[in-house]
């Protein structure tokens, strides 16, 4: 890979259908790229949970994933409600999704706390009214410095 890997994706809110769709698109590239399948599992993970926050909470947003041979870069935006208590949010079992979602199987409060549980770099940035922006760094392994002996 000479450079970046640029992905973006438009989430569309409350469509279920499509949901899951953009992190599989980014854990298939990362297979292709040979990224190991460790690193390729805690980012479908991450990539999920933010898309499924932009579906159920935001109202839809952008998600997007920049891979280099050092690092994948996930930033989901969206221009949502906002997050009130964002200390209280990536607490585990912490939801304000409505009924009909977690009658869905959706909503029980391990969005947030699995994206950072398999982040190495975790921030949010939230102002209520105006939006989020979740973003997530995966640190690759790097192999180590071959060292020759003069013999």
């Amino acid at each position: 890979m000479d450079g970046p890997v640029c992905l973006e994706y438009q989430v569309e809110g409350d469509d279920f259908l499509a949901a899951g769709e953009a992190s599989n698109n980014i854990k298939e590239t990362l297979k292709m790229l040979g990224v190991p399948s460790g690193i390729c599992r805690r980012a479908a993970v991450v990539t999920y949970e933010v898309e499924m926050n932009l579906v159920i909470h935001a109202g839809g947003g952008t998600l997007k994933a920049s891979i280099s041979p050092e690092r994948l870069v996930i930033q989901a935006e969206d221009q949502g409600p906002g997050i009130p208590d964002v200390s209280l949010a990536i607490q585990e079992g912490f939801s304000t999704a409505p009924d009909h979602i977690r009658e869905m199987g959706f909503g029980a409060g391990m969005g947030l706390p699995n994206i950072k549980r398999n982040s190495d770099e975790f921030g949010i940035e939230t102002e209520v009214g105006r939006g989020t922006t979740v973003r997530s760094v995966i640190v690759f392994p790097q192999e180590p410095d071959r060292v020759t002996e003069s013999q």
